[in-house]
């Protein structure tokens, strides 16, 4: 896979937000004046880049896709630290019931509204 690509209306925003987020950096551009924002794993690093393209259509408050990230330890202050960033709680009505042995996970927007989960 060469790219994710996500909408959104303010991509040097969504782009420093999940910078943050991941610990990555910044695709230098193309060319001068190109103000393309891709994310991607630092040299060595593993992990498919992300594409925040500028679109003027809404996030879908029900996304049919979204990404997964994994809590590297406590659930809770990942997603603290998350949303101290900038990203936003969100009230998801699908939360499945608990399993046992099931991680749980919680759904949070980007900057730009953009759905997401965080599992534990």
């Amino acid at each position: 896979m060469a790219q994710i690509s996500l909408g959104v209306a303010d991509a040097q925003r969504a782009g420093e937000f999940w910078m943050r987020a991941l610990g990555w950096v910044r695709r230098p551009p193309r060319w001068d004046g190109d103000d393309w924002f891709v994310v991607e794993p630092p040299p060595g690093g593993r992990g498919t880049p992300i594409a925040l393209d500028v679109s003027e259509s809404p996030a879908p408050e029900f996304p049919r896709i979204h990404l997964d990230l994994t809590a590297d330890g406590d659930l809770a202050a990942e997603v603290a630290r998350l949303v101290g960033l900038g990203a936003q709680r969100v009230d998801w009505p699908f939360y499945p019931p608990p399993t046992p042995g099931e991680k749980p996970f919680v759904v949070l927007a980007d900057t730009e509204g953009n759905r997401f989960c965080v599992e534990g």
